[in-house]
């Protein structure tokens, strides 16, 4: 399975839709992803996990790292997940803590967590 990205602007953020597996061999491209956006000035990012059909370890450690990134500029990283065997992931590692997390675009887009 294959990693699909793309990125569109809604307001003042910018929202990344994932699709796919987020695993060792398609994290990297994802974390690529992630730091042309910071280093473009997109502070505010959604990211849209709506279809992504797999999340391991490699996948979580790269969303920490946008995280890390966007907040050195004092930006925010916030997710889009509904599916309960990824928010499974979130909540047994304790991110979700970390990550607020929405049912949907436009309640990430609209909150100011």
């Amino acid at each position: 399975m294959d990693l699909s990205l793309s990125t569109r602007a809604e307001g003042d953020r910018t929202v990344v839709e994932v699709g796919g597996e987020i695993d060792v061999y398609t994290a990297p491209k994802l974390r690529e992803q992630l730091v042309d956006l910071v280093a473009d000035g997109k502070y505010h990012l959604v990211v849209d996990m709506e279809r992504v059909d797999f999340l391991d370890s490699t996948g979580l450690g790269v969303l920490v790292g946008g995280l890390k990134r966007v907040r050195a500029h004092d930006g925010s990283l916030r997710l889009v997940c509904t599916q309960e065997r990824i928010l499974k992931i979130f909540r047994i590692t304790g991110l979700t803590k970390v990550f607020p997390i929405h049912e949907s675009v436009e309640d990430a887009v609209a909150a100011t967590d």
